[in-house]
Parts: C-alpha cells; sequence; structure tokens
C-alpha cells in the first residue's frame, strides 16, 4: 500500500488549503484513516482521522471548527480541508492508514498506523 500526500504550501494566516492524501494498492472499507502533524522540535502529533466505511470524525481540540477530514471513496483520497490557518499549525502534515481491525480509542496513537504518506509541508506566515 501506498500513500501519496499532497497540497501543502505557503499560505497567510486567515488564509485555507486543501490536503490530499492518494491511497493505493488496497482496497479500503474498515480502516482507520487519519492526519498528524510534526512541526520542528514536536512530535508528531494527531490531528484528524476516521473510518473509512464511515462519516464519524474526530478532531484534536486546537483544530476542531477550522479543519475538516473527509474521503472520496471512488478517487480511494483522503482529504484534509484547513481553513482559519494560524502560524502555529506551521508543520510537515502526514496521512496515515491503518491495517488492523478499527479501535476508536485508538485513532490518535501514531502506533496504530501501519502506512505513512511522504509529509507535505504547509508554512502559515503571519
Amino acid at each position: 500500500v501506498q500513500l501519496q500526500a499532497s497540497g501543502g504550501g505557503l499560505v497567510q494566516a486567515g488564509g485555507s488549503l486543501r490536503l490530499s492524501c492518494a491511497v493505493s494498492g488496497r482496497t479500503l472499507s474498515n480502516n482507520a484513516i487519519a492526519w498528524f502533524r510534526q512541526a520542528p522540535g514536536q512530535d508528531r502529533g494527531f490531528i484528524a482521522g476516521m473510518r473509512w466505511s464511515g462519516s464519524t470524525t474526530r478532531y484534536e481540540d486546537s483544530v476542531k471548527g477550522r479543519f475538516t477530514i473527509s474521503r472520496d471513496k471512488a478517487k480511494n483520497t483522503v482529504y484534509l480541508q484547513m481553513n482559519s490557518l494560524k502560524p502555529e499549525d506551521t508543520a510537515v502534515y502526514y496521512c496515515a492508514l491503518s491495517e488492523r481491525s478499527l479501535i476508536w480509542s485508538a485513532l490518535s496513537d501514531r502506533d496504530y498506523y501501519d502506512s505513512w504518506g511522504q509529509g507535505t509541508l504547509v508554512t502559515v506566515s503571519s
């Protein structure tokens, strides 16, 4: 399975970006898929996640109301719509896929995920 992330770039504070993560080599069903981010000098942290076959989502508190995770089953792609961006959102963003049975409580755990995209850099200027 391969995950290809794209859509990062430079944006001014208050602006928007949409990240994409195309999944190939795997038919998705009850998998968990998520976005994480890693700022310089910090650990990689959970931002948003969902079950591929469902609609329930989960977000980290700092992005609630600003970011939206979604997926297009026909395109085998997951998205992260980011609005009202802040300088503190600057980071490398990673998409991740779990091959294991869905465990909702593990959604934010990095170790729960088996495959990762290569990361896409988002820079928010003040």
